[in-house]
């Protein structure tokens, strides 16, 4: 990892270079400067359609020339991290399972059971599970990022906040769009749209997906090399609506989508830090591992909805119906090498890997069913309302499956599996419901202040199973059998979220407000029984409970539109204290995860974002946000660094907090207070600059993006190789576009930036890192 200092450099050089080029004779063009301007920027963080500007609370939104290049060349939902202020995304699965942070409030969970407090939510309909979070960007009219608690609007898990997706409906109009895009690895990245009347009360959208890639790393072992064995994908998805109206008061819009992947599971690395040392080590190599493990990942979700619209004057009735159902597998060589400390050196590799850890987690089953009916104001009175009740259903059944594919002790619980055999099976059953009742009303008590609260009663509960058993194999006679049996818990509570707002008008062109939001996390359970704490301990304590948490946050902030609206400038500080935070101890000498509540997290920070534009020729973007946050809790505690097993050093990585319990057998157990949460940079800023020159009929454009974060550390505790100091990811995009026709060229990761972005420590130092330099040409054309 370079320098933030070099690399900061290096992206600013290159940002300068793509455009400044551009741009020296443009400024003489004073007939341009007077044509320029930034649009209005409509969005429904408010579940309706308002000036981004006029919203009392922070909220980002990304659509456009921005969208698209971060989706350039099959770029999944990982591409949108850092692209928008306090907001990083990141995935030990790869392709599947994103796991969202909003100002530091995230969830490195990776079991598929897991709990997060920042909510996705798709053409208004709630996406709980993670496997349903990974649904590809394609044909979408924005993506929508609002930062603090939601829980007025949007309900459950909402804390930290939302991100929004809102496709493109179905038209009156004929016409679609269609590109395609071929770059490195042979990768091939193809969508369009489709639509227009099917005669007068009817109309439909047809769009759909594909993307495919190479593998592109080798597989090195002492019995030789595989070329290009893993980081290859197919993935393709569909969405059709159609959109009825039998009457001007009457819309019914129903969507049906699917999505399907099959392709290589997130690769895990042996042993690439050093005891001692901060970043990646000589064993680091982007295009070759050394693994004796299976990879490979599929995942196949479908969805079918209905949201009916009625107006009725005053007031408008709505039904939003939603069905979400699917499946995955991802196998994965956790160790990330092969052999096994009991093998010979020249066998093993690379550097001490204590035993093999190699895992399968399935979803074979998982059934999402949510319906919302909502009543809103209509007219432009001083008063405007919504209300309304939410029900959630969610039936969700996970596999865990321990085994080894060559065959030798596995996963540290003193069995042996045969090639091939599996050794532990976990398995989870747990079902959700959950109902909610809200309000929310605006009053404009002058014609330059408004005021706006809302309310909601929330209600979860959760009935879980986790059994755990194995495969018939002969094991070892000196060594104990593993506890098997079933463990069932049930959760519930009920909780009232609530937000009050002031927006102020300052001037026509400067709004002014403040916020204040309580928001709810509900109680979550873990039970990847796969490896408990010890044999030694009783199998209940393998599945831990995290009560709800509350969050209470304290904003406030300008939006102005300066410069007779060439200029946008928006600045908001917050605070939030959350109480009984849940926090996932990932790790720590088993391949598991614990549910632990500490007393608070607080946080605070500011963000603030900027757009430009000169003149028509030339728009300029910047973003930045700064998060401090901090557990408080004096008597936390969790395991850090897993034991290596026969080593002289029982701990495999230097821990840098106090420690209540040395490591020995097991291992070290230290105290995290006054820590902040992983995977949470305390900066993140990203800029762009797009310039064009007239040619033709059309336009030579040049786009230019980029994203900074500074450290994280991946787990609760801090240590001195778990940690990665920053990462800078830019982007180019030239081309030639029309009012039909866009042909480019692009760069991702334009500076070949390698930085890890995640780490596993229970058994080596294994890390994984972010995606290599990707390039490419797209053709695209609408209609």
């Amino acid at each position: 990892m370079r320098t933030f200092r070099s690399t900061l450099a290096s992206g600013v050089a290159i940002a300068i270079a793509s455009t400044s080029f551009l741009i020296a004779p443009a400024y003489g063009q004073e007939e341009a400067a007077e044509e320029a301007g930034l649009g209005e920027i409509v969005v429904t963080a408010q579940r309706r359609e308002e000036n981004l500007q006029d919203v009392p609370l922070s909220v980002t939104a990304v659509s456009g020339d921005k969208l698209d290049a971060i989706s350039a060349g099959g770029v999944d939902i990982r591409g949108i991290s850092g692209r928008v202020p306090s907001l990083l995304v990141e995935s030990s699965f790869g392709r599947t399972f994103p796991r969202f942070y909003i100002r530091g409030l995230g969830n490195t969970d990776f079991d598929f059971n897991a709990s997060q407090p920042v909510s996705l939510v798709y053409d208004d309909v709630v996406l709980e599970n993670p496997i349903l979070k990974g649904f590809p960007i394609f044909d979408l009219e924005r993506v929508e990022v609002l930062r603090g608690p939601q829980g007025t609007l949007f309900g459950r898990n909402t804390p930290a906040g939302i991100v929004k997706f809102d496709s493109v409906k179905p038209s009156d109009i004929a016409g679609g769009y269609g590109k395609i895009s071929y770059g490195r690895f042979n990768a091939i990245n193809a969508q369009g749209a489709v639509g227009g009347p099917l005669g007068e009360k009817v109309s439909v959208r047809l769009s759909g997906m594909y993307q495919r890639q190479d593998d592109y790393v080798d597989n090195v072992l002492p019995s030789g090399t595989t070329k290009d064995a893993f980081e290859g994908y197919k993935e393709y998805a569909a969405r059709l609506q159609f959109l009825i109206k039998p009457s001007d008061d009457l819309d019914i819009l129903l969507t049906g989508q699917f999505r399907s992947l099959d392709g290589t599971a997130r690769l895990f690395r042996a042993n690439v830090f050093t005891k001692g040392q901060r970043g990646l080590n000589s064993n680091f190599n982007r295009y070759s591992v050394s693994t004796d493990g299976q990879n490979e990942q599929s995942v196949k979700t479908q969805n079918a909805s209905a949201r009916i619209t009625y107006d009725a004057g005053p007031v408008s009735l709505i039904s939003v119906t939603s069905i979400w159902d699917g499946t995955s597998s991802s196998v994965g060589d956790v160790d990330g090498g092969f052999g096994a400390a009991f093998l010979p050196p020249a066998l093993t590799g690379p550097g001490l890997i204590p035993f093999t850890a190699e895992t399968r987690d399935s979803v074979p089953k998982l059934q999402q069913f949510t319906q919302e009916f909502r009543i809103a104001s209509n007219g432009d009175g001083p008063l405007s309302y919504q209300a309304g009740v939410f029900y959630f259903d969610e039936t969700l059944e996970i596999v865990s499956d321990n085994f080894s594919t060559l065959g030798d002790f596995v996963g540290g619980v003193g069995l042996f599996t045969p090639a091939g055999g599996v050794n532990i099976i976990a398995s989870q059953r747990q079902e959700s419901k959950a109902w909610g009742v809200f309000g929310s009303a605006t009053f404009a008590v002058t014609d330059a202040l408004k005021l706006t609260g809302g309310i909601r009663y929330n209600d979860d509960k959760r009935d879980f199973t986790a059994s755990r058993d194995f495969d018939s194999f002969p094991f070892d006679s000196f060594l104990a059998p593993p506890l098997l049996g079933t463990v069932t818990r049930k959760t519930k509570d009920d909780n009232i979220t609530w937000d009050v707002s002031a927006n102020y008008a300052a001037t026509d062109d400067i709004n002014l407000y403040a916020r204040v939001a309580r928001g709810y996390r509900a109680p979550s359970i873990q039970g990847r029984l796969l490896f408990p704490p010890s044999t030694a301990t009783p199998l209940e304590d393998g599945v831990t409970v995290g009560d709800s948490e509350t969050i209470t946050s304290y904003e406030a902030g300008i939006k102005s539109d300066l410069l007779d609206g060439r200029a946008r400038f928006n600045l908001n500080g917050f605070y939030y204290e959350l109480k009984d935070a849940q926090l996932t101890a990932v790790g720590g000498g088993v391949n598991a995860n614990r549910l632990l509540n500490a007393d608070k997290v607080r946080g605070y920070g500011f963000e603030a974002e900027v757009e430009f534009k000169p003149i028509s020729a030339l728009l300029l973007t910047a973003g930045i946000s700064y998060n401090n946050t901090s557990i408080r809790d004096a008597g936390l505690t969790t395991a850090a660094c897993g034991a290596q097993l026969g080593g002289v050093d029982p701990s495999i990585c230097t821990i840098l907090d106090p420690i209540v319990t040395p490591a020995g057998a097991g291992p070290a157990i230290v105290n995290i207070n006054g820590n902040s949460l992983p995977q949470s940079p305390e900066w993140i800023a990203n800029w762009t600059a797009r310039y064009s020159i007239p040619v033709g009929s059309g336009e030579v454009y040049a786009y230019t993006d980029w994203a900074y974060r500074s450290k994280i550390n991946f787990f609760l505790y801090e240590s001195v190789e778990f940690q990665d100091k920053s990462m800078l990811e830019g982007g180019l995009r030239v081309g030639y576009k029309t009012d039909k026709y866009d042909f480019a060229a692009f760069v991702r990761n334009i500076t070949k930036d390698t930085s890890a972005v995640g780490g596993i420590d229970f058994n080596n130092l294994t890390g994984f890192v972010n995606e290599p330099r990707i390039w490419g040409v797209e053709a695209a054309f609408k209609f």
